[in-house]
């Protein structure tokens, strides 16, 4: 795996498959053109087929403003998708982006407010599925949407801290199907 914008800091955790990543001050991916172009978010990643699931657990000790940890599939810089947990108004919300040129959001109630969420992104040919779990078994679908159709894409865990001092967030049981 290799890291687009390396964090300030990482390491494995003592499980063996797991990361904890400390992520940088004013680091996001947003797209709102013209003005406000924002690629330093923290995306550790591998190259995946047109089509494939890979889920991770995804905690965190979120605290500032927008602070958000999941997964991340990505084309370039202009087409992506990102889903996690993510902190803001005083609380943790199950949150996905997807941008085509430009970002859009969506979010809701996330299923715990304290406990690692294991995350899930489905991806066949032009659309992405994106869900949720506490156990691991039983997944929620939180959103579909049009995910342009690319013979390779980048698939990997991310995190950012747009307006808080940065924050750390684990990442266990990644999982590439």
């Amino acid at each position: 795996m290799t890291w687009l914008n390396p964090p300030a800091t990482w390491s494995r955790t003592s499980s063996s498959d797991g990361l904890l990543v400390h992520s940088s001050p004013q680091s996001d991916f947003w797209r709102e053109p013209p003005d406000d172009v924002r690629d330093t978010g923290h995306f550790l990643h591998l190259q995946a087929g047109e089509d494939f699931t890979f889920q991770a657990r995804v905690g965190g000790e979120y605290a500032g403003q927008y602070d958000h940890a999941g997964l991340m599939v990505r084309i370039n810089a202009e087409n992506w998708m990102k889903c996690g947990s993510e902190f803001y108004d005083g609380q943790r919300h199950a949150s996905v982006v997807f941008t085509r040129g430009f970002s859009d959001w969506s979010t809701m109630a996330d299923l715990s407010q304290s406990s690692p969420v294991f995350w899930k992104v489905i991806r066949e040919k032009s659309w992405i599925e994106v869900l949720c779990s506490l156990d691991g078994k039983n997944f929620t679908s939180v959103r579909q949407g049009y995910f342009m159709a690319a013979d390779k894409t980048d698939v990997g865990i991310m995190c950012a801290s747009p307006k808080g001092p940065g924050f750390t967030a684990t990442f266990e049981h990644l999982q590439l199907s």
